[in-house]
């Protein structure tokens, strides 16, 4: 699967049994999107690939680690390795054809006022350690 961001610099590519998908809710997802909740998945490393545009990526990190990679040129945020994991974070509506479904909400205590959230999805108020969020995800449905 193919992802790209807004202008198409860059570009990647995805390998593989692709995991299901999670909405964050949390006030910096809002404000990095300019909207109610951030939708991403992770991946391994081995599945991910850059294939252009890698050399026009920068980065913004807060002091609490939070960090989040765009394209120098659009301002997509982009995909990023996940600190000090084999863990890709990918932002899914980059990618041209997703394929999958929203699965677990969360920092669902943080939506915005005007989201109403599925009343059968799995709610998380907070983070779960990014070792169960992946295992989550990526666990067959």
């Amino acid at each position: 699967m193919i992802g790209q961001c807004l202008c198409g610099t860059v570009q990647f590519k995805l390998t593989g049994s692709l995991p299901s998908f999670y909405q964050c809710h949390c006030r910096l997802c809002q404000k990095v999107t300019g909207s109610s909740a951030n939708a991403g998945m992770l991946v391994e490393r081995a599945q991910f690939e850059w294939l252009a545009g890698n050399n026009n990526i920068t980065s913004y990190t807060r002091t609490t680690g939070y960090r989040v990679d765009f394209c120098k040129t659009c301002s997509s945020p982009v995909p990023n390795l996940l600190r000090t994991t084999e863990l890709v974070w990918i932002p899914v509506g980059l990618l041209d054809s997703p394929e999958g479904n929203v699965v677990i909400h969360l920092h669902s205590d943080s939506k915005a006022g005007w989201d109403t959230l599925p009343a059968d999805a799995p709610l998380h108020k907070t983070m779960p350690s990014l070792d169960k969020l992946h295992r989550f995800l990526s666990a067959d449905r």
